[in-house]
């Protein structure tokens, strides 16, 4: 079952605890991929330092200002995709990062990193905007029910510039695949 506009407009922590262990679905031509989601990173509002939002509305942050369920796909390092869900409600800055998947037979460093996990699935900028709540191209389909207990609770990574925000214990991992970093 795909998840729909609802499940995106709760808390963001919730959403990005909650998108552990559900399935994440793209499709290229006839080709569908689908990835466990193990990791995920929460950015909350313009109080966040360690959000692009942090710096107030702009053209490169109208998304995450816009509605729950849209893909906020940008570059870093001139190189590399990083892949956002928008969260919560209308003109408050929210996302989730997709830091990492699983997928059957595919070595984990392949896919562990945002940029990694972009490469590998072909989501580029040309998806920045896209409504995952369609189930074409790329979406995001419930999977095991993961209990709060069990996931590892870790700092976001590469934020050092981000003040007592880069302290926030808002990146969430699977426990199978917390010690399988790069």
């Amino acid at each position: 079952m795909i998840l729909g506009k609802n499940f995106y407009k709760q808390n963001t922590l919730d959403v990005a605890k909650k998108l552990l262990g559900c399935v994440l679905v793209r499709k290229i031509g006839k080709k569908e991929i689908h990835a466990i989601i193990v990791e995920t990173e929460a950015y909350v509002g313009e109080d966040d330092l360690a959000s692009h939002a942090s710096k107030g509305r702009m053209p490169r942050t109208e998304l995450m200002y816009g509605e729950a369920g849209h893909a906020y796909v940008y570059m870093i390092y001139g190189m590399y995709h990083c892949f956002n869900i928008v969260t919560e409600r209308r003109d408050f800055p929210a996302a989730v990062l997709i830091r990492a998947v699983a997928i059957d037979g595919v070595e984990h460093k392949k896919t562990n990193g945002p940029g990694k996990l972009c490469k590998f699935l072909e989501i580029d900028c040309n998806l920045n905007g896209w409504d995952v709540t369609m189930g074409d191209k790329l979406w995001i389909e419930r999977g095991k029910r993961i209990v709060n207990a069990e996931i590892i609770k870790n700092k976001r990574i590469g934020i050092d510039y981000a003040k007592h925000c880069k302290n926030y214990l808002w990146r969430l991992t699977l426990p199978e695949y917390a010690g399988k970093k790069k």
